[in-house]
């Protein structure tokens, strides 16, 4: 039931935004290459940002309640219920005129590859929140949101300023169900990016590219979390659908249905920029893919006003307040506000250390350019552009393989036609090879060329199958192990999992004023909201770190704070100061963590 309960809750949120994307859709000219699984999946993601929008204007103006939220997806669902009998008779009619060919006996292994490669990221949501960032900001962002009814700068998060628009569906989710249904909605972004992925595939390619490109995706994306770079990823890909669309109507009808598709792509690009810094790096390949195309002013207006819609809330807010639109990433042209210049430094160390190359499974995407496909396809040579201006992009900023995570359902699909390239060489020289031995041998050159090949690609299919088989396995048992039905169970997995997990709860449930944490950033989630303490911004650490005991427990108790957090391994550090018994005594301590209460003397 704890699982039914969760799909339907997501499956009526899909519903709403199928009915208002498809109601959006249905007023622009029909895609060049009609598809009823893309075009399904476009509408969704159109309506995933239609709420996101909405969800925005809410919260400027502080109605953004559980009301609220409810009537906006009763709506979606009356728009879906309103459209359901004409779309089912166009994708009858879309049906009608395919003639698809059989599948393969490799189609087929392919696709059983990919039901095997879903079977994880079906249980993956169902997890409580465990991950590091999602309890560090994400979810605490979302909760307060959800809480307040409205948008504010909360400086206790290490992340403030930045654009939350993905958040605000986590925050839709937490005014109506748990802190497991946030996991649905990253999970909504990953499976609609899916989706577009194989049936790209199918369009521009074949059924074994489609299958191939799915499952890595589906492969590299994480569904157990509430963080939103698979939400960036979906809008990245939806405005590169659109941008193609429009490519391909826009010669015959660039005035019109062409120009709106257009605007399309302009707009999914907003959401994903009004989500994440991240997806600016964009905005310099897709200006000059339709500069060439489209120089009207008319033209440039729409794709600007339907670009700023979801997202100059987030960099007018930010310049106007701080001076700094992309605060605090700006910090260096802008001027500082709440950083540093040494946290800007520790923030960009950090994302040194974590540099390391990507997933080897998109490695391949190299080899696409030898083959047929590429010189084909036009399609695929724009998706080859796009990986490869990703990829440069990325080693030139950061190589943290997170960044690149926006690029992945393409660099996937590229990839796919890589790893055909590379196993049909592989191919070819096995079957050379065993040709040119038996023919040595007087066997009859047909009779080997025929038959071992096949033998070798047969197993070669098995083996897969059965590793993927093994591998999905594991991965599934550790996946439901995650699952908490109870709440015996659920505290169990985070006290496993979660550092700190123990005294921030018992600070939630007993806490009398303000708690300052050292150390514990992953664990605030489940802390009083809110808390402070953080590496970097106005709370930081390093602020307090030379004061003496005395000094330390006046200056915290002057702030309010009656409290503080901190993990086993930073006390030696924290007690060692002069005087430090004196005002602070230990008031509760469990797992590895220990909550010190500021003594009433301190002042």
């Amino acid at each position: 039931m704890f699982a039914a309960a969760h799909y339907a809750a997501l499956s009526i949120f899909v519903i709403g935004c199928w009915g208002f994307g498809r109601a959006l859709l249905g007023r622009l000219a029909a895609p060049p290459r009609r598809d009823a699984g893309l075009e399904a999946a476009m509408a969704v993601a159109l309506g995933v940002g239609l709420y996101i929008c909405a969800f925005q204007a809410l919260a400027v103006f502080g109605a953004f309640k559980a009301g609220a939220t409810v009537a906006l997806v009763v709506a979606g669902v009356l728009a879906a219920a309103l459209q359901l009998p004409s779309w089912l008779r166009e994708r009858r009619d879309l049906r009608a005129n395919e003639r698809a060919a059989p599948w393969t006996y490799v189609e087929r292994i392919a696709l059983i590859a990919l039901a095997l490669v879903a079977l994880p990221a079906l249980v993956a949501p169902l997890a409580p929140p465990i991950a590091f960032d999602e309890l560090m900001y994400h979810l605490p962002y979302a909760r307060q949101v959800a809480q307040q009814g409205s948008l504010g700068i909360h400086d206790w998060l290490r992340y403030p300023w930045f654009p939350y628009n993905y958040n605000l569906l986590y925050a839709a989710a937490l005014q109506l169900g748990d802190d497991v249904l946030p996991h649905f909605l990253n999970a909504l972004a990953g499976a609609l990016s899916v989706v577009m992925v194989y049936r790209l595939g199918i369009l521009h390619a074949n059924r074994l590219t489609a299958c191939i490109g799915a499952a890595i995706w589906l492969g590299l994306g994480d569904y157990s979390n509430a963080l939103i770079d698979m939400g960036v990823a979906l809008f990245v890909l939806s405005a590169c659908v659109a941008l193609w669309w429009w490519r391909e109507s826009e010669p015959a009808d660039a005035g019109h249905g062409g120009m709106r598709w257009l605007g399309v792509a302009a707009f999914s690009f907003g959401v994903a920029a009004g989500s994440k810094y991240q997806a600016l790096i964009f905005l310099p390949l897709v200006a000059v893919f339709v500069i060439r195309h489209e120089r009207r002013p008319r033209a440039w207006a729409l794709v600007f006003a339907c670009f700023l819609v979801p997202c100059v809330y987030w960099y007018a807010r930010n310049a106007i307040m701080t001076g700094d639109p992309f605060n605090p990433i700006g910090a260096r042209v802008f001027g500082f506000t709440e950083w540093t210049p040494a946290d800007y430094v520790q923030q960009v160390a950090d994302v040194r250390v974590h540099a390391e190359l990507p997933n080897a499974l998109i490695w391949s995407v190299f080899f696409a350019p030898f083959s047929v496909l590429w010189k084909r396809s036009a399609a695929v040579r724009a998706a080859g552009w796009f990986c490869l201006y990703s990829v440069v992009v990325w080693v030139v900023t950061s190589r943290y393989p997170r960044y690149l995570t926006a690029s992945f359902p393409l660099l996937a699909a590229v990839a796919a036609i890589g790893w055909q390239v590379l196993f049909g060489w592989i191919f070819s020289g096995v079957r050379r090879m065993f040709g040119s031995r038996n023919t040595a041998q007087d066997v009859p050159p047909a009779a080997v060329t025929r038959r071992t090949p096949a033998r070798v690609g047969d197993w070669a299919a098995v083996l897969l199958l059965a590793v993927l088989a093994a591998v999905s396995v594991r991965q599934t048992a550790a996946k439901v192990a995650m699952v908490s039905i109870t709440p015996e169970a659920r505290e169990a997995v985070l006290r496993r999992h979660v550092p700190g997990y123990a005294v921030m709860d018992y600070l939630r449930r007993n806490a009398t004023g303000r708690v300052y944490q050292i150390a514990l950033n992953e664990a605030i989630y489940y802390g009083p909201n809110p808390i402070w303490g953080d590496t970097l911004g106005p709370w930081r650490y390093t602020d307090f770190g030379r004061l003496s005991g005395g000094d330390l427990a006046r200056k915290l108790g002057g702030m309010g704070f009656t409290a503080v957090v901190l993990p086993d391994s930073v006390v030696p550090v924290f007690s060692a100061r002069i005087d430090f018994d004196k005002y602070f005594a230990v008031e509760y301590e469990k797992d590895g963590s220990r909550v010190y209460r500021i003594l009433p003397a301190a002042p």
